[in-house]
């Protein structure tokens, strides 16, 4: 009678052991491993909030944010430009109290903040790939940004890069400027429109027309004659993106991007519609006419590879919605922040207009024009400075680093804030928090004390390849939008920045524009 029970016993035994198994890993995952790398850091001077063991300080950085946000709706109207105190306010404070090194923890991924110069330099310059893209970014934000260009496959990333070189970028820019052109034309041709059925001054929210305009540049840039597609593409790309921005703070905690959420079931939707129109838009190029846009050398570089089918649809899925990024929603904010500084600042507003029409004098602009603006330069560096569109340079560390004097573990996740070191006074000023596109007047390098801090588009090996193509869209569309209207804000207008992946205005941007 008792030998059909040794197969259960057994078979509960195992139960047991495999239970006791996960604790384990749970236990040395969640508690083990974060005090095991917060113990190294501790020991170098470095501190920070103390964490809880499933959340980390998550709890506490949104209840800072929340105090801000209800301070920020008393002082409505008010204009302030310190947009680091605005949009992470929690790491404002933890500045303030444990200097320019401290870390916290986001659930149990242990976060490095450093705002120290001489520190990030080293960090930006280096070329190792064990300083790669955080795991919780190739996890949680890898449905947007792509898997490729994250991994820390060394093969991958040089491969992208070379599909991205400066000289191809730079060659597609001169080929682009007819139609960066066109499409600003057109989006003048529409306000001119909505100012005559006004009255003769339109009261205009400005944040879609800007994300059609760069849509319209980059769809073109990357997906040539299938233009269209491409323009559906990045609808859902946005919708994605707005998406993924709500789980921001909550990446960090164990296994939440496996609960079949509501914001993860949309995600879900979204990565497998997009993957879908993208691979049939590759299966139509293949079957017609090659083209001279982004996407057929991304094609090209792929099929020379010795990659797997399953691979090579990854890397040119993931390309594709790095380009989006890269290219598009950036480009789109940074014009908006541009234009809401210029309308808010009429005299350098008028300006930059004097220039652009004195150089233009009624001509479109080309690549020669763009050149000698000088002052819509200074004006768009400054705007970046104030309001760059991705604010955090976040890497991991896939091995043991040492930057200065700091001895970081494998595990660890470095953050260097963009929006910190834009406005830090010691290198930039007493009028750091201040709109002064004067400061540009000598370039970047005469801008402040350290050059290197400066970084919009990133710096280093790792900068953006596209900053050139940005550059030359926002410099056209905001020479051809100052040539025709005079600007200023709207009373519906709230100055409220917010972290959407990119640094965003929250209620949008209304401005007042009369035709000149």
């Amino acid at each position: 009678m008792e030998l059909p029970l040794l197969p259960l016993k057994m078979m509960v035994t195992v139960m047991l052991l495999g239970f006791l198994g996960l604790l384990v890993r749970l236990f040395e995952a969640l508690i083990l491993k974060p005090e095991r790398l917060r113990s190294k850091l501790r020991k170098q001077g470095i501190q920070g909030p103390r964490p809880s063991i499933l959340l980390g300080n998550i709890s506490e950085m949104k209840k800072i944010q929340s105090n801000v946000s209800k301070l920020s709706r008393e002082g409505e109207g008010v204009i302030v430009h310190n947009s680091f105190s605005a949009v992470f306010p929690f790491l404002d404070q933890w500045r303030k109290q444990y200097g320019s090194r401290f870390m916290f923890s986001l659930g149990n991924i242990q976060i490095l903040h450093i705002t120290d110069p001489d520190v990030v330099k080293e960090i930006i310059i280096c070329t190792s790939m064990d300083l790669g893209k955080p795991s919780y970014q190739r996890k949680e934000s890898g449905p947007l940004l792509g898997q490729g260009i994250l991994t820390s496959n060394g093969e991958i990333w040089a491969r992208q890069r070379k599909i991205l070189a400066p000289e191809l970028f730079m060659d597609k820019v001169k080929r682009m400027m007819n139609l960066m052109a066109e499409s600003s034309v057109t989006l003048v041709e529409s306000w001119n429109s909505k100012i005559e059925s006004e009255g003769g001054v339109a009261d205009i929210m400005i944040d879609d027309y800007m994300r059609s305009f760069s849509g319209d540049v980059i769809s073109r840039a990357c997906f040539g004659s299938n233009y269209s597609k491409g323009e559906e593409i990045f609808l859902k790309l946005r919708a994605l993106k707005e998406t993924m921005s709500k789980k921001t703070l909550l990446g960090g905690i164990p296994g939440i991007r496996y609960l079949p959420t509501k914001a993860n079931r949309e995600a879900w939707r979204l990565e497998k519609e997009i993957r879908g129109l993208i691979l049939k838009v590759v299966k139509e190029r293949k079957e017609t006419k090659s083209e001279k846009d982004l996407l057929q050398m991304i094609l090209e570089s792929a099929t020379s590879s010795d990659l797997g089918k399953t691979e090579t649809d990854r890397f040119i899925v993931d390309n594709c919605k790095n380009i989006y990024l890269a290219g598009y929603e950036t480009t789109a904010v940074s014009a908006t922040w541009t234009l809401m500084l210029l309308a808010s600042n009429p005299e350098w507003q008028d300006k930059a207009r004097a220039e652009v029409l004195e150089i233009c004098g009624g001509e479109l602009p080309d690549a020669d024009m763009l050149r000698q603006m000088k002052i819509l330069t200074m004006v768009i560096n400054e705007s970046l400075r104030l309001y760059p569109p991705v604010p955090i340079m976040s890497r991991e560390l896939l091995g043991n680093m040492k930057f200065g004097d700091i001895h970081v573990p494998k595990g660890v996740t470095v953050w260097t804030l963009a929006l910190a070191l834009h406005q830090d006074p010691d290198i930039w000023g007493p009028d750091a928090d201040i709109f002064n596109p004067e400061r540009f007047a000598n370039g970047v390098a005469g801008a402040c004390k350290l050059p290197h801090v400066y970084m919009p588009f990133g710096i280093g090996p790792r900068i953006c390849l596209g900053q050139n193509f940005a550059m030359a869209e926002l410099k056209i569309l905001l020479a051809l939008i100052l040539s025709n209207f005079k600007l200023s804000l709207s009373p519906k207008y709230i100055h409220s920045p917010t972290i959407r992946l990119a640094t965003e205005p929250e209620h949008g941007v209304n401005l007042l524009l009369k035709k000149l």
